[in-house]
């Protein structure tokens, strides 16, 4: 028997590589002789630079950034084996896991450090850019990371803004003259998971400006904020309609100031696989395991297990998904999944699931192999 065993993380309690390593020794007690291969996945949040790491080789790079709150932290990029390719993951840089709290403010965030690190990789000679984006802790459109790599804003008075999301509704003039002249020669790829627009009831700062302690009050606030720096920038670019991109409004609104240097958005989840290689091995195997820690409608919007469970599909491999938490309407799930198995084995609050997950996770795909056994 021929597996492929290629897990998301389970946020909270096992990244994409342990869960990937965890059903692996599950099919290995039960069937020593099959042939397993792990290609831990992500979709461009956190894990996205150790799954291009781990597929196609390379290092981490430890760089000192601006973190989310403007205080420096210990952040990190990937420079996969080709040695052209940087990997950026910006909840690594400026992500909520970074930002206590008690001091979550996204007027106060900056995605300065991003700006940072693709700077640092530039002069480091790379060329490629992965930049994965999820688990932010900003909303400021990424005008904190096109300031850091010389990009000139200024309010009504002709003074520069700060770089953080309360200054956007004060941009009246924007300079790109300024910009590192080696982005020019960059080629700027972002792996993203959600397709929302830059503003707008379905923008940055109304779908995800409350998961990072926005109040309803400050979610118009940025909204509003977001519209205005877009129409400045827009019209430096003479881009009309840019933030409406699907993606824009991603990571805070990351993804449109990407988007307003050239960047190109794809699939995360597909962007990881091509990495790995991963649809030419499903072509020679018989199983996918699949998981992740939550599945519901979201997961059928491109999220790695879909994604994924549509390749072996294509190739006529079986997909089973291991979830921490399935939804109660799974009907349109069973499309793209052959079987799907929430990991609990019985009634728990959410902090007993995660402290357990490792082993509940074992003892499902144990079991689901012996029944095939």
């Amino acid at each position: 028997m021929r597996f492929i065993v290629a897990p998301d993380s389970f946020k909270g309690s096992m990244t994409s590589k342990e869960a990937g390593s965890i059903i692996r020794e599950a099919i290995l007690q039960e069937m020593p002789d099959a042939a397993v291969r792990v290609f831990p996945v992500a979709d461009g949040g956190e894990g996205t630079v150790d799954a291009l790491l781990y597929s196609g080789g390379g290092e981490k790079v430890e760089q000192t950034a601006t973190g989310p709150l403007g205080r420096e932290v210990q952040a990190y990029y990937g420079i996969m084996g080709d040695r052209q390719t940087a990997v950026i993951e910006m909840a690594a840089i400026a992500g909520l896991a970074l930002a206590p709290e008690n001091e979550r403010n996204p007027l106060n965030t900056t995605t300065a450090g991003v700006g940072q690190c693709i700077l640092h990789a530039l002069e480091r000679g790379l060329r490629k850019f992965i930049i994965g984006l999820g688990g932010s802790a900003t909303n400021d459109g990424g005008l904190g990371m096109l300031q850091a790599l010389g990009a000139r804003f200024t309010d009504a008075s002709g003074q520069p803004v700060p770089p953080v999301a309360s200054s956007l509704a004060q941009v009246r003039s924007v300079d790109l003259a300024g910009l590192h002249p080696l982005l020019k020669q960059a080629e700027l790829r972002i792996a993203c998971d959600v397709d929302n627009p830059l503003c707008g009831p379905h923008g940055a700062s109304a779908m995800f400006g409350p998961q990072k302690g926005a109040t309803p009050a400050q979610v118009e606030e940025l909204d509003r904020g977001l519209a205005n720096y877009a129409q400045a920038v827009e019209e430096r670019l003479k881009q009309p309609g840019l933030c409406d991109t699907p993606g824009a409004g991603a990571a805070g609104g990351l993804g449109f100031g990407l988007l307003a240097l050239g960047a190109r958005m794809e699939s995360g989840a597909r962007l990881i696989a091509e990495a790995a290689q991963i649809e030419a091995l499903l072509a020679e195997a018989d199983w996918l395991f699949v998981g992740e820690g939550r599945t519901d409608e979201q997961t059928l919007h491109g999220k790695g297990p879909f994604y994924l469970a549509s390749l072996a599909k294509r190739h006529g491999v079986k997909t089973v998904l291991l979830s921490g938490s399935l939804t109660d309407r799974p009907d349109d799930l069973y499309s793209v999944f052959d079987s799907m198995h929430s990991i609990a084995n019985g009634p728990m609050t959410l902090e007993q699931a995660i402290a357990a997950a490792p082993n509940l996770l074992y003892h499902a795909a144990r079991n689901i192999v012996r029944l095939w056994k």
